[in-house]
């Protein structure tokens, strides 16, 4: 191994073995499944607001964002903004009724808060349906966020894809299975600060070998195509009205994320979650703005033939020391790690607690918890070997497809309306199945449809930006739930 090759081995053992350590002091304050889950709701501000922006961004703003906006140029940052949106409506708009009926009724998962009111059968039929959703689309989650650290591997020290997906798979579990909610949230804290300072350097050096303002314009009005410098991207009309929502509708994801809303769940007090928001939102704003920096300075720089996603990777290796070098791949590891471990998290108890399989071995809630979640883990590494896919799709359809089933539901209560148990698990079915049908239709090849109502759904569903996978769905799901409602209790 070259000494730049050692040097970023180093830094990563360094930064691992912080991680495992971060573990065994959180294992000590884990007792519960409260504890194991949501920290016994006692988490204060920065680990809030740092841990939830690391979780709700990962890997997929470094490699997934970042390629998006090199590879299709102005356009891209119509993203932006919603994502924003996302952050201020999860935080603003849900926060306060997400954690003070966690206070009240002890809740322990997003699906306890769904069904609040429910009970018997009805209760049980939804909370089994949503956990099967959960784990459905957490593992192919976290298959995208293993397959970017077998990327991080793969290109650094010449590890093979099996090798490569059992090390950052086993370096999450070690730490996620000691402490618990503790534990995924102090790392997330410390995965989001890494994060947030690759996203200032990275940038600024690309932008500086690019020239600045002036060369990036330069470069980029020689070596791409007119579109790529208009903020319509070549669209038009209700093309370009479609393209704008459906990229929004990544923020209006969040909006369902059972990992995200658990952070909410977890606040100790009013003031942290107040607290927690401002240092959220300021960490995605210089993010999404870095990396948007990254991105256009680095088509300036490399012209147009590279694969997105290795975007981050060819920037840091061209532009920076082999010491920074190693702390960008630490970053890497980082994004994939802080939502890796909430989403393990998440599956587990959706296992754990919502499918009641702890109640069967009572007193041993932590330990079931535990072996559950090294089994969701297990499976994520099968699909990541076994299935083909970009990070940037395969997170979009699982963040897509969860936020269509819960959000909607998740609105409607904190408006104060309580809906009818059919209408709750009719609202996930139909938000969840219609998000499915979009994104598998959309793979369809083009010469593969014929006409009819196929060739119109298929037409539909490979609009640019992806509107009615992405926002179509919540529309019959708040119809549904808007029919069944209650009396509104409060607002």
């Amino acid at each position: 191994m070259t000494t730049d090759g050692l040097l970023v081995l180093i830094t990563l053992i360094v930064y691992k073995l912080v991680l495992i350590l971060v573990g065994l002091w959180a294992a000590k304050r884990t007792r519960t499944e409260s504890d194991f889950f949501l920290a016994g709701q006692g988490v204060g501000a920065w680990v809030s607001g740092l841990s939830y922006a690391a979780s709700t961004s990962s890997a997929w703003v470094l490699l997934g964002f970042s390629g998006f906006v090199y590879l299709n140029g102005l356009s891209a940052l119509w993203m932006v903004p919603g994502i924003w949106g996302g952050y201020a409506a999860v935080w603003l708009f849900f926060g306060r009724r997400l954690r003070d009926e966690t206070q009240a009724k002890g809740h322990v998962t997003l699906t306890d808060f769904l069904t609040a009111t429910r009970t018997g059968s009805m209760r049980y039929a939804i909370a089994l349906t949503a956990a099967l959703m959960i784990v459905f689309c957490f593992i192919f989650y976290i298959a995208a966020q293993f397959g970017a650290a077998a990327s991080a591997f793969e290109t650094q020290f010449g590890l093979n894809t099996r090798e490569a997906v059992l090390l950052g798979a086993g370096v999450v579990l070690i730490y996620a299975l000691l402490g618990g909610f503790w534990a995924v949230s102090v790392t997330d804290m410390l995965q989001g600060a890494m994060m947030a300072l690759v996203a200032l350097l990275l940038p600024l050096a690309a932008f500086m070998a690019a020239g600045g303002f002036g060369g990036i314009a330069d470069g980029l009005a020689t070596s791409t195509p007119p579109e790529y410098l208009d903020i319509t991207g070549g669209f038009a009309g209700w093309i370009l009205v479609g393209f704008i929502l459906g990229v929004w509708g990544v923020g209006v994801g969040a909006m369902g994320q059972p990992h995200l809303l658990a952070r909410l769940m977890a606040i100790k007090d009013e003031p942290a979650r107040r607290r927690g928001f401002q240092i959220a939102i300021a960490w995605a704003v210089l993010v999404y703005v870095g990396m948007s920096v990254l991105a256009l300075s680095g088509r300036a720089l490399m012209g147009g033939g590279l694969d997105g996603e290795t975007l981050f990777y060819r920037v840091a290796g061209d532009l920076l020391p082999p010491i920074l070098a190693g702390i960008v791949i630490a970053a890497i590891l980082s994004a994939i790690m802080s939502t890796v471990d909430s989403i393990l998290l998440s599956a587990s108890a959706a296992v754990a607690h919502d499918m009641r399989l702890v109640k069967l071995f009572p007193g041993r809630e932590v330990t079931i918890s535990r072996i559950v979640m090294a089994v969701i883990a297990g499976l994520a590494v099968v699909l990541t070997l076994s299935v083909e896919s970009s990070i940037f799709a395969r997170v979009l359809f699982a963040w897509a497809a969860l936020g269509a089933a819960f959000g909607p539901t998740v609105v409607m209560r904190v408006l104060g309306y309580e809906p009818a148990g059919w209408a709750i698990l009719s609202a996930m079915v139909t938000g969840f199945a219609l998000t499915v049908i979009f994104n598998l239709i959309g793979q369809i090849p083009a010469g593969e449809v014929s006409g009819g109502l196929m060739g119109v759904m298929h037409g539909w569903a490979v609009l640019p930006g992806d509107p009615f996978e992405r926002l179509v769905p919540w529309l019959p799901a708040l119809g549904i739930l808007w029919a069944g409602r209650g009396e509104q209790t409060r607002a």
